[in-house]
């Protein structure tokens, strides 16, 4: 048996698609392209594939990550091809290696994001961030299914930075005429998860700043920190090995 960690895209539209229905049309492209599964045993044998770190709801990401294991060898970039044929539009395989042993999941610890918010001059970011990590502690509400929690989100966070936005970041003239505040922040993933919600929510307490519309977030990257605050990428042992 043969086990491959695959990083994968959730770009656009898809944003919006809850995971388990990205998993289920991740297991339907694993059967389409007619890749030779391990299965699981008992009365309900379903596929091997595990789940590393989903991203919420409602945000996009260029580092997800899944593991999936098959029942003979197969070649990881004629998978890679053949899985990118199957899946729709802004589900995209950028990596494939086979596993050289050791938990995927203990490779991550924290995750690097862009948060976009329109309607927000860089300078007044600037300043609600500087407000932020200059705090020991910062609490904010979330709502759950068993009501409201109230979690600390300024420990998880390693750094948070503001960037200018790029003219060639795909936007026309007259969107880079408006403000655009970019947050970039490595966020620490912890219990409970500290997500790009509860980060925005925390410069609303601090420094009373509200995107006058809804904030667009995209997770970079996820690995594990190294002594200078820096991601390592998951899959760096594997191709090594």
């Amino acid at each position: 048996m043969q086990k491959l960690r695959l990083r994968y895209t959730k770009r656009g539209r898809l944003r919006f698609t809850s995971h388990r229905d990205i998993a289920r049309t991740f297991e339907r492209a694993l059967r389409r392209a007619g890749v030779p599964m391990a299965y699981s045993q008992g009365f309900s044998p379903h596929p091997k594939v595990s789940w590393v770190g989903a991203a919420p709801t409602g945000v996009a990401s260029e580092a997800e990550y899944v593991e999936v294991s098959v029942v003979h060898q197969v070649d990881p970039e004629a998978l890679r091809i053949a899985l990118d044929q199957a899946l729709p539009p802004g589900i995209d395989v950028v990596d494939i290696v086979q596993a050289r042993g050791g938990n995927l999941t203990e490779r991550i610890d924290a995750s690097e994001w862009r948060i976009e918010l329109d309607g927000v001059e860089p300078e007044r970011l600037a300043e609600a961030v500087s407000v932020f990590l200059a705090q020991e502690r910062v609490e904010v509400e979330r709502s759950t299914k068993d009501g409201k929690r109230i979690i600390d989100v300024r420990p998880a966070v390693v750094s948070a930075l503001v960037e200018p936005r790029s003219s060639d970041a795909g936007h026309d003239e007259a969107a880079l005429s408006q403000p655009c505040g970019i947050l970039m922040t490595v966020v620490r993933q912890v219990t409970p998860t500290v997500r790009p919600d509860d980060v925005l929510n925390a410069l609303r307490v601090v420094a009373d700043l509200v995107p006058p519309v809804p904030a667009r977030a995209t997770r970079m990257a996820q690995g594990r920190l190294d002594g200078e605050g820096r991601l390592v990428d998951p899959l760096q042992q594997d191709k090594e090995s």
